[in-house]
């Protein structure tokens, strides 16, 4: 079978990806129209009013810097003018400070229009962060229900299933990037108008200097994508050991058996790992980032020096100084900005790959063009012929040669040893894999050709490992028929059946009680419990296959015996499937299959297989040793 995500390697043994090329990184760029396609639909009129709203604040700067020339010249015209003031009063009644108290109140306005709009593009951002990331969720919850068992049971797929999942929380902040240099090539064209009229030569300067801290940034940006990717593996250790060490579900085990230092120290073990290897990343891009931007200040302060002494010449008024010095700072630092934050999109268009690729994963496992529709009734059954099934990267079969019939109405039982197949025929039968060799039939018929959501409505499992959801105990059971939900008399009598009833009914709200212990609200319920609602949970489907695998290990004898008792009476005219390893509940069905290593050892019914001998006959004598 697949490697179960939950172990715990002890060494990083993961395969380190290389660092993406010039050319990954430019062709990364594709999926930037799609990611923008998706924030459009999002939301058209708030991507429209963000965008809007940046390009309003795009002239701001430009306008407020010659505002602010206008008045230094203005003060300087009166200054040389040799008027003098006996009081701020006399002077506003004068009219002679008129038109700079108007440019002063203009720069004043754009500041305030500067601060409202930035507030405005930050809320709308924000809205539309969200609305991307839930809608983005939805729609990997959507693609994710489409996969196959197979992709979920993958180490390789869940690694990019969690970096998917990062990415749909992780990326908005590149819709903001993304608008934000839009906004600031709109500023730079003002500027870059501004400093042609003046000195044209200034700005190739300029781009001349800040090659280097553009190139610079693209490569650690590269090493940046590199280093997460390559630890994908790890950080989901690192979750899994968080988990747990401080969760409800483990605690118990946690205290019993001391193993907080363990998971502590694993936990330290791979953390410090990981972070060594980005505090070298770290210090290395500081460094070759403080050397290379040195050059672009260089520009700057040679640029700043012509201007100055232009002034000094009489070329420039002390106006023209402040607006052309402010003008190229300015622009430095834009054009700065948009270079470094072409080389992070590169990147994040990296991380892009990650979610996107995740979309591009398709089923194997699917209807074929034209299905057909489970029979209603089933008349025969299933035939299962020369199956064989081998799960992905295993050397082992899990099942081989198998040929046996379950037939219309029977009550089958599977025994066999941890191992042996039993699980891996289940979901054979309900699809979730298919045989790598032979087939199975249902009615005749290759279970391939019927409709799959048909034919996995007909059929309830419920396996050892069910999930608990942390839900009310009627939506518990609900879940097991969805388009049931809220079918209050359909719940309790799928309750009523698994003997469930008893365990809800006492609980302080009844069917409307929040089980489990995540919630403050909720109940906690033992394992037999659960196990009670998990059973119940098949009821509700009320399919013509039922199959229970195991779901009763942690009920005692007596209970498991009175649920499969329940079970073969309300499985009348109805296939039937059950899987235990106590045979006074094995011993009730109508026929037994013994499974050993994948391959069908024997079949009959109880007292049969005893006579025989065998693998049964010795299994179910150990057993009742037990019991003497």
């Amino acid at each position: 079978m697949a490697a179960s995500p939950d172990s715990i390697p002890t060494g990083t043994g993961a395969p380190r990806p290389g660092q993406p090329s010039l050319r990954d990184r430019f062709n990364a760029l594709r999926n930037l129209p799609p990611f923008l396609r998706q924030i459009w639909a999002t939301s058209p009129g708030l991507t429209l009013a963000t965008l809007g709203l940046r390009v309003l604040r795009a002239f701001l700067p430009i306008a407020t810097l010659y505002v602010g020339k206008l008045i230094i010249d203005e003060a300087v015209r009166l200054v040389a003018a040799g008027a003098s003031y006996e009081s701020f009063a006399a002077a506003w009644h004068g009219g002679q400070l008129d038109h700079l108290l108007w440019l002063l109140v203009v720069e004043f306005a754009l500041a305030i229009a500067s601060d409202l709009l930035g507030r405005l593009i930050s809320y709308g951002d924000a809205l539309l962060s969200e609305l991307f990331t839930n809608a983005t969720s939805v729609r990997l919850m959507e693609h994710a229900a489409t996969l196959d068992l197979e992709d979920f049971e993958d180490p390789d797929r869940q690694d990019k299933l969690d970096r998917a999942r990062r990415q749909t929380m992780g990326r908005m902040n590149l819709m903001s990037q993304l608008f934000g240099q839009v906004q600031d090539m709109i500023t730079v064209v003002t500027f870059a108008a501004g400093l042609l009229v003046y000195a044209p030569w200034l700005i190739v300067l300029l781009a001349v200097a800040l090659v280097p801290a553009f190139v610079g940034e693209a490569h650690f940006n590269a090493l940046g994508y590199s280093l997460n990717f390559a630890w994908t593996p790890e950080r989901r250790q690192l979750e899994y050991i968080r988990q747990m060490g401080a969760s409800v579900e483990t605690a118990k085990e946690v205290k019993i058996f001391n193993l907080n230092r363990f998971f502590i120290t694993r936990f330290r073990e791979l953390s410090d790992k990981f972070f060594v290897a980005n505090r070298k990343l770290a210090r290395r891009r500081a460094f070759w980032g403080t050397l290379l931007a040195a050059l672009g200040t260089l520009g700057y302060y040679a640029a700043y020096a012509y201007i100055a002494w232009r002034t000094v010449k009489g070329d420039f008024s002390i106006g023209d100084l402040t607006f052309l010095a402010g003008s190229f700072r300015r622009l430095r630092q834009l054009l700065e900005g948009l270079l470094v934050g072409f080389s992070q999109v590169a990147g994040q268009a990296l991380y892009l790959d990650d979610l996107f690729s995740f979309f591009e994963i398709k089923a194997e496992i699917h209807s074929p063009r034209n299905p057909l529709p489970v029979p209603q009734p089933i008349s025969r059954g299933f035939v299962f012929e020369n199956v064989g099934f081998r799960y992905p990267d295993a050397e082992r079969w899990a099942l081989r040669a198998l040929d046996f019939e379950l037939r219309a109405g029977e009550v089958l039982a599977l025994v066999g040893e941890n191992g042996a197949g039993k699980t891996t025929l289940v979901k054979l039968l309900a699809r979730l894999y298919d045989p790598d060799e032979g087939r199975i039939l249902l009615d005749g018929r290759d279970l391939r050709d019927y409709d799959l959501d048909d034919l996995r409505a007909n059929i309830g499992v419920i396996f050892q490992d069910f999930v608990r959801y942390h839900l009310t105990a009627g939506e518990n059971i609900g879940v097991g028929q969805i388009d049931a939900m809220y079918d209050r008399e359909r719940i309790r009598e799928a309750a009523r059946r698994a003997m469930a009833d008893q365990v809800i009914e006492p609980l302080p709200q009844g069917y409307d009680q929040l089980v489990g212990r995540r919630f403050k609200t909720g109940v906690d319920l033992s394992g037999g419990q659960w196990q009670k609602i998990a059973i119940a949970r098949a009821y509700m489907r009320d399919a013509q296959v039922m199959i229970l695998d195991e779901p009763t290990a942690a009920l005692d004898a007596r209970s498991e015996f009175e649920v499969f008792q329940r079970f073969k009476e309300l499985s009348n005219d109805r296939t039937a499937i059950l899987i235990s390893h106590r045979f006074s509940s094995v011993r009730m069905a109508d026929r037994i299959l013994v499974l050993n290593e994948g391959r069908l050892e024997a079949s009959g019914t109880h007292p049969e297989l005893i006579a025989q001998g065998g693998r049964y006959a010795e299994l179910f004598e150990l057993q009742a040793a037990g019991y003497r």
